[in-house]
């Protein structure tokens, strides 16, 4: 199974931007083949998906609270996603988990091999 490790957070000012990755430490499997979401946890909250792209990478979801400011892409040959945050909020501020399934209709509701999280902070 894909073993994901996320990388890249760390503390912003509003208005910054932030790249973080999700890397697939299973030679074995290739990220290419699943749906990939981003999650965030805020403190005190319950974690919610914010974006997913297919396995083909031929659509992409995203939350209404990210539209416009965050971005997701594949690199294939690193085994890896990217999540491009741009112009971030103090309310971006949390935990973000990536996650992968096998099936694209499971991002964001239920998705069955997930990274440990990076956390993300945003001052205002």
């Amino acid at each position: 199974q894909p073993q994901l490790v996320e990388s890249g957070g760390g503390l912003v000012r509003a208005g910054g931007s932030l790249r973080l990755s999700c890397d697939n430490g299973n030679s074995e499997f290739s990220l290419d083949d699943y749906a990939i979401g981003w999650f965030r946890q805020a403190p005190g909250k319950e974690r919610e998906g914010i974006i997913c792209i297919s396995s083909s990478s031929g659509s992409i979801w995203y939350d209404d609270s990210v539209k416009g400011r965050f971005t997701i892409s594949r690199d294939n040959a690193k085994n890896t996603v990217w999540l491009q945050m741009n112009s971030l909020k103090p309310e971006d501020t949390g935990l973000y988990y990536c996650a992968a399934d096998f099936f694209d209709s499971h991002c964001p509701g239920g998705m069955d091999y997930w990274g440990k999280g990076t956390l993300v902070t945003v001052a205002g």
